[in-house]
């Protein structure tokens, strides 16, 4: 089963955190199949970048959200389309 999760990476106390697409069974920092987002909880306010349309693939191709990505993504939610000027 894929899950999206966090993996830890920085300096100790420092955390910064990518938001990867992994094999459930494998370690928390193990190698994933592609990163799609990351999460810096140190910056004020709490930066956090996610690759929305990437998300959604790994969604419908059957990966599950992790709580703390689960929060992460209805906090800051897809962008809505522009709309074209005809």
């Amino acid at each position: 089963m894929l899950m999206i999760r966090l993996a830890r990476f920085g300096a100790k106390k420092k955390p910064f955190y990518r938001i990867v697409v992994i094999e459930k069974e494998r370690a928390r920092n193990g190698r994933n199949l592609e990163v799609v987002g990351h999460y810096n909880p140190l910056t004020d306010p709490p930066t956090v970048v996610l690759h929305h349309e990437r998300l959604a693939y790994w969604r419908k191709a059957g990966a599950q959200l992790s709580d703390r990505v689960q929060i992460l993504v209805e906090k800051n939610p897809a962008p809505a389309p522009a709309a074209e000027a005809s």
